[in-house]
């Protein structure tokens, strides 16, 4: 600060020193710290440290909410990408049981015929190494047991060669995403006369 403004502050604080003194009142006392006691610091560090240890767990709990927060979010936000996906897929599986038909009507002897097939197997075993990286695998049908939440029976055949509800023959495949239902298998089944 310049000598002239500490010059000024000083002469104003005389002023008004002056001025108080002039209307019969008492100069303002200047601010000074009460007296501290031993008493009262005790009594101030055991109030801070109360204060601090209920500002740490706030701030655990806020810090434990976030997390679960973020853990839900990401949950969330998996779920949804994982139910398009999933939907994406059942259209896409339309294409595969085309091709599936296609190869099974190919011809086996040589010629253009046999090389267009040959192609269509390199597209099929593309689109099946693709499905296989997302996560989609086939469900086991033919001579496994029937099980009403992965295949879908549409044929029933009275049989005492096989044992009851045993798979007998898989009409189209079934595929699970990630260890969820894509699509049940749909299969014939053989029941005890």
């Amino acid at each position: 600060m310049s000598t002239e403004k500490h010059d000024a502050t000083l002469d104003s604080a005389e002023a008004a020193a002056a001025a108080a003194a002039d209307e019969g009142q008492a100069p303002a006392a200047e601010a000074h710290p009460p007296e501290l006691t031993e008493h009262s610091l005790a009594a101030d560090v055991e109030r801070l440290l109360a204060e601090k240890l209920e500002l740490q767990d706030l701030l655990q709990r806020r810090q434990a909410e976030f997390e679960n927060f973020k853990r839900r979010s990401d949950r969330e936000r998996g779920d949804i990408f994982d139910t398009a996906t999933m939907e994406t897929l059942k259209n896409f599986l339309q294409v595969l049981d085309d091709l599936e038909r296609g190869l099974k009507s190919a011809p086996a002897e040589d010629g253009p015929a046999r090389e267009f097939a040959k192609g269509l197997e390199l597209i099929y075993q593309r689109t099946l190494d693709l499905f296989t990286r997302l996560g989609v695998t086939s469900v086991k049908s033919e001579g496994e047991k029937f099980d009403p939440n992965m295949h879908h029976a549409v044929q029933k055949v009275e049989s005492n060669e096989h044992e009851d509800e045993t798979i007998l023959e898989e009409y189209q495949k079934g595929y699970l995403f990630k260890g969820r239902l894509l699509r049940p298998a749909m299969v014939k089944v053989a029941v005890r006369e």
